[in-house]
């Protein structure tokens, strides 16, 4: 398994097209479809959907709105950081959003206390297969990557230690404006790593253009 640093053009130019950019949307649907179920399951939602689902209590938005509105926020703290996006970094910003409210748009919230589980449970092991399918596809970090990995060069600190201070922070943010958590945050937290770390062989896809390696993540946020 070989994760490379491009930049946007030789992300492009590194071949296998064909497959990574469907393997790319793929990945992305998948992640707003597991959003949508841990928010139907309401029993917690991953750190930055704890701060989305507090917006939306104060902003006349969904909460697929509010994932693209503070994607492109973020995104704007790349510009000091000097991180450079790709086109699965655009894509990100967008297609998670979009798909969390078209699956909302037809997914109830179940009333039985087994579903609402099923569903957490489900959302979680759905997010670590999308997140492998988008990284494995190398076409560029999500924003909420690239500001964790931008902060971490700035500062020569720790992935881990970044990660953890930017989640801790728009966790409390969230709880602050009311987004929900819960049981799900805590799961999310303690599995995603592993999960997708068990998926990326499998879909990583081996360019035709080596570049620097980055080691493989062990948790991943869109």
């Amino acid at each position: 398994m070989n994760l490379v640093d491009l930049g946007p053009i030789a992300q492009l130019r590194a071949g296998r097209l064909g497959r990574r950019l469907p393997q790319l949307y793929l990945g992305l649907v998948m992640y707003g479809v597991s959003l949508a179920m841990m928010y139907r399951g309401d029993l917690g939602l991953a750190p930055w959907d704890v701060l989305h689902s507090g917006l939306i209590q104060h902003v006349p938005i969904t909460i697929g709105q509010a994932v693209v509105v503070v994607s492109f926020l973020v995104l704007l703290l790349w510009i000091p950081l000097r991180e450079i996006p790709g086109i699965g970094t655009v894509s990100n910003a967008l297609v998670v959003g979009f798909s969390a409210d078209a699956t909302l748009a037809v997914l109830a919230e179940p009333d039985a206390l087994v579903l609402r589980v099923a569903l957490m449970v489900g959302g979680v092991l759905l997010c670590g297969l999308a997140s492998a399918l988008y990284i494995g596809a190398q076409l560029g970090r999500g924003p909420r990557d690239g500001l964790m990995t931008g902060f971490a060069r700035r500062t020569g600190h720790s992935i881990r230690l970044v990660r953890t201070c930017l989640e801790v922070t728009v966790v409390v943010i969230g709880v602050l404006l009311g987004g929900t958590l819960g049981l799900g945050t805590v799961l999310y937290a303690l599995a995603i790593g592993p999960l997708t770390q068990l998926w990326l062989p499998a879909f990583t896809v081996d360019l035709d253009r080596p570049g620097p390696l980055v080691p493989a993540p062990g948790s991943v946020c869109p």
